[in-house]
């Protein structure tokens, strides 16, 4: 017996269990080396009227003097906080199923409240809403890594990524509703145009810039493929050479870099950053390198708002089942000057 709109809705909750076997091999997704850090260091947030406020300390107001005996001081009134000011954005991703595309897939609609459909099609539903979220979920994860490395020009529903909390001109523009240009303090490191003979020194110089403020180092570091490999090829003091003695006596070889590392920090590669050249026709990502630090920076879901499944009602114009995956986000900052964005030339 078919399949009631209910039992399709209940089942797409069965089918994200239990769908294992047969999984198509995937061909098209990369890996998110950015998103899975930013999630991984995540921060369930919320966002009162609309925005998320992080307290900042921006100067020490000092009225210090000297004075002997009873010479007269002074004394002054000081604010050394302030507040950011950071939106969130919605993100949403979603498939639907005519009765016909379900007839084809050995799936048959009933609007009779007791139909029980097969084991048959209850395989052919499960294999069938597996194979579509999977692509939901990964067409979501891809989106957002996308969103995360841009600036947030290409729509004004989107957060400010971080090319805009980390700009390459780090005195212009608003950020978290502080201005940058008449407020020094709230201006990140940037190092561009590097000669690719000195990406290591210069690599180093703001290594310095990022700890000079308050000591906060940069404990992850992600860049294009471009960037990786000149880093790879100046690093000529940390060569890593593998020997493997073969049964008969000989040795193979093995000139491959496994992993490059900076000041202890593994150099990331993210291939998000040469899919965003192809997806905007260029060719800054792939020469581009963050500096990076968990506290500094953070990427904050709203409660119970993250990869959100929904199951939308059905439309009375139309015999179609919907599904639907939702997000609401935002990516806060709370100290600039702790970050970095480098280019080579």
């Amino acid at each position: 017996m078919p399949f009631t709109p209910a039992q399709i809705v209940t089942g797409s909750t069965y089918s994200l269990a239990t769908y294992q076997k047969k999984e198509p091999i995937d061909q098209v997704n990369i890996q998110h080396v950015t998103l899975d850090w930013l999630i991984k260091n995540k921060e369930v947030s919320t966002f009162g009227n609309g925005s998320f406020k992080e307290p900042i300390f921006v100067n020490n107001g000092s009225n210090a003097q000297n004075y002997f005996g009873a010479d007269q001081v002074t004394y002054n009134e000081r604010d050394p906080a302030k507040w950011t000011d950071f939106g969130y954005a919605n993100m949403h991703d979603g498939f639907w199923f005519d009765e016909d595309r379900l007839l084809a897939a050995g799936i048959h609609m009933s609007d009779d409240d007791n139909s029980v459909p097969t084991s048959t099609e209850k395989e052919a539903l499960v294999n069938l809403l597996g194979q579509s979220f999977r692509g939901l979920k990964n067409g979501m994860q891809e989106a957002l890594s996308y969103e995360y490395l841009r600036d947030g020009s290409q729509s004004a529903k989107a957060i400010p990524g971080l090319a805009n909390i980390i700009k390459l001109s780090p005195a212009t523009g608003v950020v978290g509703g502080i201005d940058a240009a008449t407020n020094t303090y709230w201006q990140n490191n940037t190092n561009t145009s590097i000669v690719i003979t000195n990406v290591i020194t210069e690599m180093e110089q703001t290594w310095k810039d990022c700890m000079r403020y308050g000591g906060m180092l940069p404990n992850f570091i992600v860049c294009g493929q471009a960037f990786y490999e000149n880093y790879v090829a100046q690093s000529v003091t940390a060569v890593q050479r593998h020997l493997a003695v073969q049964g008969k006596g000989g040795a193979a070889l093995d000139p491959s870099v496994e992993a490059v590392n900076f000041h202890g920090i593994p150099l990331k590669w993210d291939p998000t950053f040469e899919a965003l050249d192809a997806l905007l026709s260029t060719t800054t990502q792939t020469k581009t390198c963050y500096f990076l630090n968990s506290n500094a920076i953070k990427l904050r879901p709203l409660k119970g708002e993250w990869m959100r499944n929904r199951k939308p009602e059905g439309l009375p114009d139309r015999y179609v089942t919907y599904f639907g995956l939702t997000s609401k986000y935002g990516l806060t900052a709370n100290k600039r000057n702790a970050l970095a964005v480098l280019t080579i030339a």
